[in-house]
């Protein structure tokens, strides 16, 4: 008679020190990872797209030009003031500026400029008005188009820096966000860094406002936004609360009125500056994890993308008809926008105005923090009211998620 017995020897998997490497059981049995094969080449073709860029025409919805850039992931992208060309960060440690325009007959598609850096960089912003362009990895670099070494090297703190963006008015001025929570603000003339705020997590990115100088919002891993301005980090101007998971990319609207952002639970919102609560809501059932979003510089259109490789075109006002409009069409449009003002406050008109059909995994998903927020208000008050007066107060929703600004 045969008995199966379970026998771990420890020389198996305990380390004779800590330095040795721990051995990983794995079965290598093919029964048992069915579509392996199909996986992986799914996961290889991702990762060959990753490292090309692609220049798109938007009205004929056409690939015009593919470039492979770099050997890896092209970790960012931006254009030059002027148009003309455009820069790129991989993580072969290079940045390369391109032209616009694809290359002559018989040219090769190359690089105008290449620079050779010491680490890999994970984003690039370029300079509104100037020839200067600033990358960020380890630390922040101001570099000049001409040159080949940076002009200077900031940093405050030791993680990585994950995105960098420059100011669109002081345009002297940048802002950078790291992974150990902190957004920091530059100077380029003192090349030194100015002040830095530290948030309950992790911000992915900041976008400027472009009409107010000194007004920021950031994109946080607590599925909010936080609009801040730049004199006061203490306390941010507005909470924006409506996502459900992390919000990875934001950017403004031309006129500063409104941005957009983008977020993992598979939906992009629009927000008004001065609202806590998103005005409209995008999603489709194919789109997943929204990485990146922009809004087009005329005002009418947002662009995102998302996983599954997919440029995603949308309209910023979703009842707006596209095309020329008539003098009547025009006039009713108007006429019927001034009757929603003036209705607005009506519950019926209100109620209809803020509905939006959402995912049921979206909807689930605001019904369980919906509790969850006011368990957790519930038991703050229990805990005023149940100590000595004065000794626990209040704190408000704008101050919850600021840990301490550093000048």
């Amino acid at each position: 008679m045969k008995v199966k017995m379970l026998s771990r020897n420890p020389d198996h998997y305990v380390r004779e020190t800590k330095l040795d490497l721990q051995r990983v059981p794995r079965n290598y049995d093919p029964t048992l990872h069915p579509f392996e094969v199909p996986r992986e080449y799914i996961r290889a073709l991702n990762a060959t797209k990753l490292e090309r860029v692609k220049i798109w025409n938007l009205t004929k919805r056409k690939c015009i030009r593919t470039i492979q850039a770099h050997e890896g992931f092209v970790r960012g992208i931006c254009t030059r003031f002027c148009g003309t060309s455009f820069f790129t960060v991989g993580d072969d440690k290079t940045v390369k500026q391109w032209k616009m325009d694809g290359p002559s007959c018989g040219e090769e598609e190359e690089p105008l400029h290449t620079i050779l850096g010491k680490t890999v960089y994970t984003g690039i912003d370029h300079h509104w008005r100037e020839a200067v362009f600033a990358t960020c990895g380890q630390q922040v670099d101001i570099w000049d188009e001409q040159r080949t070494s940076p002009i200077c090297s900031m940093t405050w703190g030791f993680d990585s820096i994950s995105s960098v963006k420059f100011n669109p008015i002081e345009t002297f001025l940048l802002g950078s966000c790291a992974s150990d929570r902190n957004i920091v603000l530059y100077d380029m003339r003192q090349a030194t860094p100015l002040k830095k705020v530290i948030l309950d997590m992790r911000t992915n990115t900041i976008c400027w406002n472009p009409m107010e100088a000194f007004i920021f919002t950031a994109a946080n891993e607590d599925y909010n936004l936080y609009t801040f301005d730049m004199r006061a980090l203490d306390t941010p101007v507005m909470v924006h609360m409506d996502h459900v998971s992390a919000v990875l990319d934001v950017d403004y609207s031309p006129t500063g009125r409104e941005f957009v952002s983008a977020s993992f639970d598979k939906s992009i919102r629009i927000f008004p500056v001065d609202k806590s609560r998103s005005r409209e809501v995008y999603h489709t059932k194919r789109m997943q994890h929204v990485i990146c979003v922009k809004w087009t510089a005329d005002s009418k259109y947002i662009m995102c993308g998302s996983d599954e490789m997919n440029i995603r075109l949308w309209k910023a006002n979703a009842s707006e008809k596209l095309g020329v409009l008539t003098s009547r069409e025009r006039a009713a449009t108007d006429y019927n926008q001034k009757l929603k003002e003036k209705f607005q406050h009506h519950p019926h008109i209100k109620r209809i105005s803020r509905h939006r059909h959402l995912p049921k995994s979206i909807y689930s998903q605001i019904q369980e923090q919906r509790i969850m927020k006011e368990a957790r208000r519930r038991k703050e008050l229990n805990r005023i009211k149940h100590s000595k007066p004065g000794s626990v107060q209040m704190v408000s929703e704008k101050k919850k998620h600021v840990v301490a600004v550093v000048k």
